[in-house]
């Protein structure tokens, strides 16, 4: 297997995929005379195709042992994918640029407690992937006809590890 080694999750490594969201440094400001601070405008939620609509769902998410086994990705043509943890627990965000319309070489990071991610429209990423303990998740996707899903197995497997 190739090594694939796992960074903290950063604004500036994941930009090119998507986005962080988190409140840290966002654009806040009170409603509700004062009682709420709204954290304004943290992804970009991507829909296309015939009878798009945007979709919110809840996952619950059996947590995966780390190394792991890396041998296949997948990207949606038609939408971003938002994945926001309703727990602290961390979870693995596996991304990959594209080459040619097939995935280069993947990149995993693992998200600080509270962070989640939006995937953007036609990035090759891992599946939902918790570590540690079962997790909720809020996801925030693409509904409506046409495929959105293309997966890419890899010849040779990734082993996800901590450095």
């Amino acid at each position: 297997m190739i090594p694939l080694p796992i960074r903290p999750l950063a604004h500036s490594a994941f930009a090119p995929f998507g986005d962080i969201i988190e409140p840290d440094d966002a654009k806040s400001f009170p409603i509700n005379a004062g009682k709420c601070i709204r954290y304004h405008d943290l992804a970009k939620v991507e829909t296309s195709g015939p009878e798009a609509r945007t979709l919110v769902s809840l996952l619950r998410g059996e947590p995966y042992e780390i190394p792991l086994a890396l041998k296949m990705v997948e990207r949606h043509p038609l939408g971003s994918q938002a994945f926001i943890p309703l727990t602290e627990n961390p979870f693995l965000v596996v991304v990959a640029p594209d080459e040619g319309g097939q995935p280069g070489e993947p990149i995993a990071f693992e998200t600080a407690p509270g962070q989640g991610v939006n995937i953007a429209q036609n990035v090759w990423h891992g599946i939902l992937t918790p570590l540690r303990s079962t997790s909720e998740f809020v996801v925030i996707d693409r509904g409506g006809s046409g495929c959105n899903l293309e997966e890419h197995f890899f010849d040779k497997p990734y082993q996800v590890e901590y450095a």
